[in-house]
């Protein structure tokens, strides 16, 4: 009886391998381009990924200049660059689209627009900074967008913005936040708010 089914078992393990076979016959071809396709894929990945780590090793240098000058609070300079060793924040952003640096970029740009009273530029490039999750800068720059709001009169807007910068801070930036959107709160009127 145990040889029976053993031998049953055999069989049936036979006609599946030929129905397997049989398949890969029939499909070689489907299955050779979709097995080069995966190849194809994965060595893209590897290489897009090596080429951006070199693209953004190129980036932090070109900005590193900028943010000097920022710092020396030359900000025109800085956003457009010097013709010499600075590029420039704004020219760091359409070189190095897509990159970490880029987006550090626009915070930059932002921030030199805001020091110069040109909040609807300082409020475009705000925008366009992607925050992380860090507790510091990222928190920062949404405050700084709310405070360019609160600077075009719209006080509402801006107000939201810094209790958002205040939930993203977990330090001593949050309280700050917190009192400047209630300030704000208090000369709309809106008392309630600013409690």
């Amino acid at each position: 009886m145990a040889k029976k089914n053993i031998k049953e078992e055999a069989i049936g393990l036979d006609a599946e391998l030929r129905k397997s076979e049989a398949f890969i016959q029939k499909n070689l071809k489907t299955i050779l381009i979709a097995l080069v396709g995966v190849i194809v894929i994965v060595a893209g990945v590897f290489i897009y990924q090596n080429h951006m780590d070199e693209v953004e090793a190129e980036a932090q240098t070109a900005i590193s200049k900028s943010q000097s000058l920022f710092y020396q609070e030359q900000f025109e300079t800085a956003l457009n660059g010097d013709g010499a060793a600075s590029k420039g924040f704004l020219k760091i952003i359409s070189d190095y689209s897509g990159t970490k640096t880029a987006n550090l970029a626009n915070l930059y740009a932002g921030l030199c627009y805001y020091k110069m009273e040109k909040y609807d530029e300082a409020i475009e490039y705000l925008e366009s900074f992607s925050p992380k999750n860090d507790n510091s800068v990222s928190p920062s720059a949404v405050a700084a967008l709310g405070n360019c709001y609160i600077q075009k009169d719209q006080k509402e807007k801006g107000a939201e913005k810094l209790i958002e910068a205040a939930n993203m801070a977990e330090n001593s930036l949050s309280p700050v936040f917190i009192l400047q959107a209630a300030e704000v709160y208090e000369n709309l009127g809106q008392n309630d708010k600013a409690l």
